[in-house]
């Protein structure tokens, strides 16, 4: 295979493994992967997924591909945080929430950070549909309680002041009932009660 055929054939790929290019050419030899870095045509991501170089990278390409080379995983924590522009920080990497054990890929496009949660807190997640492509994401809600489920120590006035959580936009985008049937979901009387605890704070703030 050439690599302008390899081009053609995955156009519509942001990210592609050497799994995908077998689905084309069965017999697809590794090393001509090699050769297609050593030409700066392609990048290697991390080992086995790979991006071509003239790829602009935003955004939300770095979402879809923090999805694809660590799944099952969705943003989450403070990079969602972020997003829904609820904490003022720019966040450094890209964060999601994981099944799999806890790990980083210090990439040469970005560092990509899982944490892990437990399979049954898996939910509550967005697809988010950017050029006819889509990354998954916390909703607001889960993305509240993801970030004070992997963080137990903030629990107090204090904490939630340094949070900085802006709340005009925490209360234009936030769904009470969801966000108490979440919590509900994850069946922690410590996170139900820090939770409160963090709702009376920002009502007040």
């Amino acid at each position: 295979m050439k690599y302008i055929q390899l081009k053609e054939s995955l156009k519509d790929f942001t990210v592609f493994s050497l799994t995908d290019i077998r689905k084309i050419e069965s017999n697809f030899h590794r090393r001509r992967l090699n050769e297609w870095q050593e030409k700066k045509f392609i990048r290697k991501v991390i080992k086995g997924y790979y991006i071509f170089s003239d790829l602009k990278l935003t955004e939300n390409i770095l979402f879809e591909i923090a999805n694809k080379i660590y799944s099952p995983s969705y943003i989450s924590f403070e990079m969602a945080l972020s997003y829904y522009s609820l904490i003022p920080e720019s966040v450094y990497g890209v964060i999601s929430a994981a099944t799999r054990r806890t790990y980083r890929f210090k990439t040469s496009i970005a560092e990509f950070t899982y944490r892990t949660i437990k399979p049954r807190l898996f939910f509550g997640y967005n697809l988010v549909k950017y050029d006819n492509k889509y990354f998954k994401i916390a909703s607001i809600e889960k993305a509240v309680l993801d970030y004070f489920y992997i963080n137990p120590h903030i629990k107090n006035k204090h904490d939630f002041v340094n949070l900085r959580i802006n709340k005009d936009m925490f209360f234009e985008q936030i769904n009470m009932e969801k966000l108490h049937t979440f919590t509900q979901k994850f069946g922690q009387r410590t996170l139900t009660k820090r939770i409160n605890l963090f709702l009376e704070f920002i009502k007040n703030a």
